[in-house]
């Protein structure tokens, strides 16, 4: 053999170890519930495809971990139980060989009780999760659907999650409600109750959850729809998708996230489409045939409108067009055009984006629930986003007109136990009282804060500010806010402290805000009340339990 030949053999040995292994597959018979996939954000991302007996089953995109997993996501192969599948993957594929089945999801054992797991907040096992979807109360059970990407913590593959809940705070989360297809992924929309069988999807006296959302493809977004028997639980989508293609009207791929309700006095379904410049109104009698109606410009993603008794009064009432960046217009409402008479205004802002109201909540409770994504991040976690609280909505005139205010859920009073009151506090006193509470995990405060010889005072947490009023130029923590008693000296907050997240409630729910829970680490002055002699009025204190079992 030449020296020049063994050089060679030699050198194309080193690259086949060193190389790294592209392009595998493994095949699987199988017998557990989950399959257990590793992933790792430091790789690349390839695509993975499951085939049972020749045929596609599922294909995501998916950073599968090379060497040590940084955290592991699951399959639930519950449908597949028993059959043999054919995993290929067109990235590294050395991860391949980590892929194992339990009945278990790696982590299992301290699933909810990780470092940086909100304790009163809905987050998914693993994953990304963003804007709420088909939010609806049926048989006694609130749905929550979310764009989710089951695969990693940051955005791909949107698929419909989906929990379910008894009372808006305890959540089980159930498998991936709708999942990619061949049009495309599933973004945002909503559900309904087809009591009437208008769709004519009903079976016997069960009558069909009916889910109206986009498809998103890099060519254009289209609405779809899709049916369910068995309470949310497994979907089957129409043959005949798409109901709307309205690219070519609009001149724009951006028509997506349909709103859908029924319209009693027309009696006919309203659709509220996100379509380029602002929401555009359809009209149906059977959830498959769509007529546009109206549109109403300035709005941007994640329609809602809904309507509502000014200050409780169910004979005079208001409709609330709604976008995603929580602004909203009131006005009123024919059943097929929206005529703004006030806006647009905003009642709410922070980290909340994409909010919607729960449908089909019974007459008797008569409350309008809102629930919005909230955009704040875990550090080491293998989730990413959060659920707001959910909150009650409703129409109070004030001083600057008909307004919207929130306040969190009446259910949401079982997680939080007083445990300390005073009232008539320097700030000074009021820090030592709080003091020991400055390390607490989680925290529920209520506090009235009174000026004198101060125009800014506020509340700190280790340097950030919970409260930051600015008497003399109306801004609170940076935005304008004028108390409906215009030469009031005091504000009230209800303060909501989880591990990641701040949420505070302004003067009864009058305006709102969230945040991320970011410490100063060189801070270490845990709560601090300041302003020149402020007095804090009054001071409650509430201890937090987890809504996670």
């Amino acid at each position: 053999m030449s020296t020049q030949l063994k050089i060679s053999i030699i050198a194309f040995l080193v690259l086949a170890w060193s190389a790294p292994a592209w392009a595998g597959d493994i095949t699987l018979k199988i017998t557990k519930r989950y399959l257990n996939l590793p992933v790792s954000q430091a790789q690349a991302r390839g695509t993975m495809r499951f085939e049972v007996a020749g045929k596609q089953e599922r294909s995501f995109k998916i950073r599968l971990a090379a060497a040590e997993p940084q955290y592991w996501v699951f399959c639930d192969m519950t449908p597949l139980k028993g059959k043999t599948i054919h995993i290929t993957y067109d990235g590294e594929s050395i991860g391949l060989s980590k892929i194992y089945q339990d009945d278990k999801i790696a982590g299992q054992d301290s699933l909810y009780k990780e470092k940086n797991r909100p304790q009163f907040h809905f987050t998914s096992r693993r994953g990304w999760i963003n804007d709420p979807n088909g939010l609806i109360f049926y048989e006694g059970e609130y749905h929550l659907f979310y764009q989710h990407n089951p695969y990693e913590k940051e955005w791909e593959n949107m698929s419909w999650g989906h929990a379910v809940s008894k009372d808006m705070l305890h959540w089980n989360e159930l498998p991936t409600a709708l999942s990619p297809d061949k049009m495309g992924t599933m973004f945002s929309g909503s559900t309904v109750i087809d009591y009437d069988n208008t769709a004519g999807f009903n079976k016997g006296n069960t009558p069909a959850m009916i889910a109206t959302y986009t498809v998103f493809s890099e060519e254009k977004q289209v609405q779809c729809m899709a049916y369910s028997l068995d309470k949310g639980r497994t979907w089957t989508k129409y043959s005949k998708n798409p109901l709307i293609d309205s690219k070519a009207k609009w001149n724009s791929s951006d028509t997506r996230d349909p709103r859908v309700f029924w319209y009693k006095p027309g009696n006919h379904w309203v659709l509220v489409l996100n379509e380029r410049d602002g929401h555009s109104i359809y009209n149906s009698k059977n959830l498959k045939d769509w007529t546009f109606k109206s549109h109403v410009t300035s709005f941007w993603e994640c329609p809602d409108l809904f309507e509502l008794p000014i200050d409780g009064n169910k004979s005079k009432t208001k409709w609330v067009m709604y976008g995603a960046s929580a602004t909203y217009m009131v006005g009123s409402f024919d059943g097929e055009a929206f005529t703004p008479e006030s806006g647009k205004h905003q009642f709410v802002t922070g980290t909340i984006y994409a909010a919607q109201t729960i449908a089909n909540v019974p007459e008797a409770d008569g409350r309008r629930i809102q629930i919005g994504w909230g955009r704040v991040s875990h550090p080491g976690m293998p989730f990413n986003g959060m659920m707001l609280m959910p909150t009650e909505l409703t129409l109070k005139t004030t001083k600057e007109g008909i307004r919207l205010l929130s306040v969190p859920v009446k259910e949401t009073d079982q997680l939080f136990t007083k445990i300390n009151q005073w009232n008539s506090l320097s700030g000074k006193d009021a820090d030592t009282k709080l003091a020991e509470y400055n390390r607490a995990d989680c925290l529920r405060i209520k506090t009235t804060i009174k000026l004198s010889h101060a125009t800014r005072a506020g509340l700190n947490l280790f340097g950030q500010h919970l409260i930051d009023y600015d008497l003399n130029s109306n801004l609170l923590n940076g935005t304008f806010y004028s108390p409906q008693d215009m030469t009031s000296m005091t504000i009230t907050a209800d303060i909501y402290i989880d591990r990641t997240s701040i949420e505070v409630f302004i003067d009864g729910g009058v305006y709102s805000y969230s945040m991320e829970r970011k410490p100063d680490a060189r801070n270490t002055e845990g709560f601090k009340f300041w302003g020149n002699t402020i007095e804090i009025k009054d001071l409650e204190i509430y201890n937090a339990k987890s809504i996670w079992n």
